[in-house]
């Protein structure tokens, strides 16, 4: 985020004032400037138009990033915060010998919990308990996971979660995604992550425009440390913060749209279009009755607690099925609702190389009858899938962790930077009459090409379509900026004073 401007700068107190304008005149005399004397020069152009809807991006946007920032680098340690707080439920304290069979675990943790419908069974491997998840319908899209110990069988502990997730992993979860407003919420996130590209794409083309004259790395990817107090020591961090983040601040906001609300469902509709979606297993058991019994349980009445029809015993050998089909590593089993379904086990490893194959497997038999592997996904799914992984941390374990909360910390010191050029280029003497720092001027759209601009016009109308809340703010920001403009070209008119009828 930037608010520096292609207008020549404002110093401030004892700032030295040696500063030239970022772009002047283009070459071949695209850009026209005003020669008037004593009026503001008024550069047109395509650079002077990107660095005022930077400036504005950047003032009124900047809050948005900065909370996503923050609450993002919250997030980014979950797993050491899970680790510290719930080591009682998540970790074994002794782990030796066989682990008893996942029926008995089951049963275990029904017998610490006689209520909800049994759901999904993550079992743990060395020191990690299984994690058995109930269903309640007060519970709505969360679940009741009892913890036990696979090599006692002993409840270690309870929480509720959702889709795995620990209270306060969900907690941390929901703050950066809605402040836990609900879907109200939804929109600054989705406003952050609409607004970070166009910010970072355009504070990157500002600062090349700037340095045209010298392009050299070290002038590109370092600040310039001998420049003097004030706005020129400031703009110099803040940019070359900017291009060395550029690619992961780019990333984050790409990952971020695909879950989002508008700009999600629009991404998830084209993935469907292009069949590019993520695929699943079929869980369809042919021959199954149309009681739902269909004698597709393993043997010995169902429990009451299962879906109808399903005995849970039966997950042993569901298990077994899996594992002899090649399904290696953390493992989730899904148990289905009725005897006429299957049931599935699927890959959960998030860590590269991602782990997501998953079977489906018909308990009377313990035979796999469907089975999807990550290889075979579309590109665009896995894509999919490994940017959301790499968003939440888990791609690349640690290295990612510390990747993210670089970016966040990153984000938040340009953030607060380009505040503080806004207010280093505040008007410093008492003629002037703006409050704070001077924004670009405006009409500079008149200097550029019709056909460029009217391709603009339309490259911009198909996102503000893709991207509903970048193209609704956007619409905002231009629609009030010609009405104030149009209120200030009224107040420089002065008006006659001899009664005559003026002129203009």
């Amino acid at each position: 985020m930037s608010v520096s401007s292609d207008a020549p700068d404002v110093p401030a107190p004892g700032e030295e004032t040696t500063d030239t304008p970022e772009d002047g005149p283009a070459p071949g005399g695209t850009e026209t400037q005003d020669r008037t004397p004593g009026r503001r020069q008024r550069p047109t152009g395509f650079g002077p138009l990107l660095a005022r809807l930077h400036f504005y991006a950047g003032v009124l946007v900047a809050p948005f990033l900065l909370v996503a920032a923050v609450t993002g680098l919250l997030y980014t340690f979950t797993p050491q915060l899970d680790s510290f707080v719930y080591d009682k439920e998540l970790t074994v304290a002794h782990p030796a010998g066989a682990p008893r069979s996942l029926a008995e675990q089951v049963d275990a943790a029904r017998a610490g919990h006689p209520k909800g419908t049994l759901v999904a069974v993550r079992p743990g491997s060395g020191a990690s308990t299984t994690q058995v998840d109930f269903a309640l319908p007060e519970l709505g899209e969360r679940a009741h996971t009892v913890y036990v110990d696979p090599y006692s069988g002993e409840v270690t502990g309870q929480l509720t979660t959702w889709y795995g997730s620990t209270p306060l992993k969900t907690w941390l979860d929901d703050l950066h995604r809605n402040l836990h407003l609900g879907t109200t919420g939804r929109y600054y996130s989705e406003i952050a992550a609409s607004w970070l590209w166009v910010l970072v794409l355009g504070g990157l083309v500002l600062w090349w425009r700037r340095l045209r004259r010298d392009r050299t790395a070290r002038r590109l990817l370092l600040p310039d440390l001998g420049a003097g107090k004030g706005v020129r020591r400031t703009r110099g961090w803040h940019a070359a913060t900017g291009v060395w983040l550029a690619i992961g601040l780019l990333a984050l906001s790409a990952t971020g749209l695909t879950w989002s609300r508008f700009a999600g469902a629009h991404f998830g509709e084209a993935l469907d279009a292009l069949r590019s979606g993520t695929p699943g297993v079929s869980t369809a058991l042919p021959g199954a009755s149309a009681d739902g019994q269909g004698g597709h349980h393993h043997g010995g009445s169902a429990s009451p607690h299962a879906g109808r029809g399903v005995d849970p015993s039966a997950i042993d050998g569901v298990l077994d099925a899996a594992r002899r089909d090649g399904l290696s590593g953390p493992v989730a089993i899904g148990v289905p609702r009725d005897g006429t379904t299957a049931w599935t086990v699927s890959q959960t490893r998030d860590l590269w190389p991602v782990g997501r194959d998953s079977v489906a497997v018909d308990a009377a038999g313990d035979k796999v009858v469907d089975r999807v592997d990550f290889a075979d996904w579309p590109v665009l799914a896995r894509l999919t899938r490994w940017g959301i992984n790499a968003h939440m941390g888990t791609l690349f374990g640690l290295f990612n962790q510390i990747l993210l909360a670089v970016l966040a910390v990153g984000l938040t010191c340009m953030t607060v930077l380009g505040y503080r050029m806004w207010w280093q280029r505040r008007p410093t003497r008492a003629d002037r009459r703006a409050l704070l720092g001077t924004p670009p001027a405006r009409g500079a759209w008149r200097g550029i090409p019709y056909g460029a601009l009217a391709a603009g016009v339309l490259a911009v109308a198909a996102l503000g379509w893709a991207l509903p809340l970048f193209g609704l703010p956007l619409a905002v920001f231009l629609a009030a900026d010609l009405v104030v403009g149009a209120v200030r070209r009224r107040r420089q008119v002065t008006p006659p004073t001899d009664g005559t009828a003026s002129t203009g």
